[in-house]
């Protein structure tokens, strides 16, 4: 059974992700490494509110391809996601020690992790979000 309350949490948390980095792009921040870092992570928590909606095997992983995976055994149309994936696991940071922080991103990279993230929103929010009819 769907806990629907847990898939609005997975969607809020990705809503605030994508909200702060696109606030930081928007405003010009120079801070593009960890704006990249938050769409990374925005589509992360998109995916799994995914896979949470629909009952799937969850893991605790960072890779979104493999986070894909999982959601395109059950809608093969998630391949259509593939480059997207692709493109946003390189902002990913494993450690949070400065010395490992990537700091050469820009903000023409930081537009194109914005879109590719708003494509894994768009697809994953067309297929969980209640339809407005449907919540009478």
């Amino acid at each position: 059974m769907v806990d629907r309350r847990l898939v609005d949490e997975w969607l809020g948390k990705a809503d605030e992700d994508f909200g702060f980095a696109s606030i930081n792009l928007d405003e010009d921040r120079p801070f593009f490494p960890q704006i990249c870092f938050h769409f990374h992570q925005a589509a992360e928590k998109y995916l799994k509110a995914y896979i949470v909606a629909n009952v799937l095997v969850f893991r605790k992983a960072h890779d979104l391809v493999l986070l894909l995976q999982t959601c395109g055994a059950h809608d093969g149309s998630a391949q259509e996601l593939r480059d997207a994936c692709e493109y946003l696991s390189a902002f990913y940071v494993e450690t949070r020690y400065p010395v490992h922080w990537p700091t050469h991103f820009s903000r023409d990279e930081a537009r194109r992790a914005r879109e590719c993230t708003r494509q894994i929103r768009e697809w994953v929010e067309a297929r969980i979000r209640p339809s407005p009819t449907s919540q009478s």
